[in-house]
């Protein structure tokens, strides 16, 4: 039998001809990764091997994130180890407060992976850079240890689902309503330790955002990595992110026709609906549609390594401009890297969600592992565009944290429940000057036919608030601001 794609790219890092599942290997690396959190743990045990250098100080990269501007006295010290730690070794892409953004949105854009890495990460989201065609996984602390020393990390092949996408998606619907409809398939577990492998034509539909966001959740499906095939949006981005601190040899790889796969699973792209994740667990999926109760929420949270990119910032900017966030909510955004922040200045997208009511940070992981920068009190709920919804994970115990797409992370920031773009909303104010959220599907209501999206208009609302006739039936909810 043939080899799936990440067993091709296993097989040429390790020396070998062939690689089969569940054998044990050796490969070389390309990348070793590390953050504030993990990295002094790894320089513990780097410093017991007696080893006075990194085995490539190019290739060792170190990106202070998690608690990163440092929230207080213990996190300031981690810092300090790593930094201590990259300026003696001389690492010399190390990223810090200025530099830095959230790893997994900042090593793409710097080029420093490309197709065909075998990449390696204390961090669980590492599976990220499969969208370029590269074997990228999570490691611990230790293993990064070994790793900057020897260059080198061992191995179990894995296994493969392949998922095979078709058709175009609807719009609205992104890379995290994808993942999360097929972690809501298949389980938490329902790829564990494989490689999820995507194909179809209707791949040449997902933006590289798209797939960053799908690769980045394969892990909450327990998937050893997730991977993409190098299309012509694959090279336009590695050509528009070109690496100045290392030589890359980009290389493609293809599954074989006869690669043997676990599982083969169609999706029809044109089908999927925005998709929900409720506590607390990823594959606690609801489509919006399927969600019946009004849900109130106190927090939305837009950004993370899973959806701060620059479509991100600009679905969320789109649905939010010329509205209000809801009073009582409280919307906090997280640009994924200094250049995705700096664009998403110059195209006008912060200032959109400013007005709006958003709060924009400086990027860093935050409040998506229960770091800093909005913490959830107890009883209090929250629509994050970040990938785990565990109990206690963004903050108490006692609150919840439902998983979205920017999307719908936007629209529920102006209505101050769960909800999801329709085709219009407007805020409205009536004649007693209170202020409503309008939402329209298909054509533009009576009275407002002039009026384009995102506009914020004043009509004269007479009647009652439950009644919308004079809306022409054409009104998905109204909810008070």
């Amino acid at each position: 039998m043939g080899m799936t794609m990440t067993q091709k790219i296993l097989a040429k890092h390790a020396g070998m001809n062939e690689v089969k599942k569940g054998q044990l290997i050796e490969a070389n690396l390309d990348l070793v990764l590390g953050n504030d959190i993990t990295t002094p743990v790894a320089i513990t045990e780097f410093n017991k091997l007696g080893i006075d250098k990194v085995f490539d100080k190019t290739k060792v990269t170190i990106v202070c994130d998690h608690f990163t501007p440092n929230k207080d006295i213990k996190s300031a010290e981690q810092c300090k180890v790593a930094r201590t730690f990259a300026r003696g070794k001389e690492v010399v892409n190390y990223f810090d407060v200025g530099q830095m953004g959230i790893e997994h949105c900042l090593l793409p854009e710097k080029g420093l992976v490309t197709c065909g890495d075998v990449v390696i990460g204390a961090d669980s989201h590492t599976c990220t850079y499969g969208a370029l065609g590269a074997f990228s996984t999570g490691i611990g602390s230790t293993d990064m240890a070994a790793g900057m020393a020897t260059g080198k990390a061992w191995f179990k092949v894995p296994g493969a689902i392949k998922f095979v996408l078709k058709n175009k998606p609807a719009k609205w619907i992104s890379g995290k309503d994808i993942i999360l409809h097929i972690i809501g398939e298949i389980g938490v577990d329902g790829a564990r330790y494989m490689s999820m492998e995507f194909a179809g034509d209707g791949v040449q539909y997902l933006s590289m955002d798209d797939r960053f966001t799908i690769c980045n959740m394969a892990i909450e499906a327990g998937a050893k990595n997730g991977i993409f095939p190098v299309d012509e949006k694959t090279k336009e981005y590695m050509e528009a992110h070109p690496c100045k601190t290392i030589e890359k040899n980009p290389t493609v790889y293809e599954a074989d026709e006869d690669a043997e796969y676990d599982r083969v699973i169609e999706i029809d792209l044109s089908e999927l609906k925005p998709t929900v994740a409720f506590p607390h667990l990823p594959e606690n999926t609801k489509t919006t549609d399927e969600i019946t109760e009004d849900i109130k929420i106190d927090q939305v949270v837009i950004g993370s390594c899973t959806n701060g990119r620059i479509e991100d910032m600009r679905i969320a900017a789109e649905i939010m401009r010329g509205k209000k966030v809801a009073d009582d909510v409280r919307c906090i955004v997280f640009p994924g890297t200094q250049a995705i922040y700096l664009e998403a200045i110059e195209k006008g997208y912060i200032t959109d969600m400013v007005l709006a009511g958003a709060a924009i940070s400086t990027p860093t992981c935050g409040p998506c592992l229960g770091g800093h920068m909005g913490i959830l009190a107890a009883g209090e709920r929250a629509v994050s565009t970040t990938n785990r919804n565990f109990v206690g994970r963004m903050g108490h115990t006692e609150s919840e944290v439902y998983l979205a797409s920017p999307a719908v992370a936007a629209a529920s920031a102006i209505t101050g429940k769960i909800s999801v773009i329709k085709d219009f909303m407007f805020v409205i104010t009536d004649g007693d000057g209170v202020d409503y959220v309008l939402s329209f599907e298909g054509e533009k209501p009576e009275g407002l036919s002039s009026v384009k999206e995102g506009d914020t208009v004043s009509v004269v609302y007479t009647g009652k608030l439950e009644e919308t006739e004079a809306f022409t039936g054409a009104v998905i909810s109204v909810t008070k601001k």
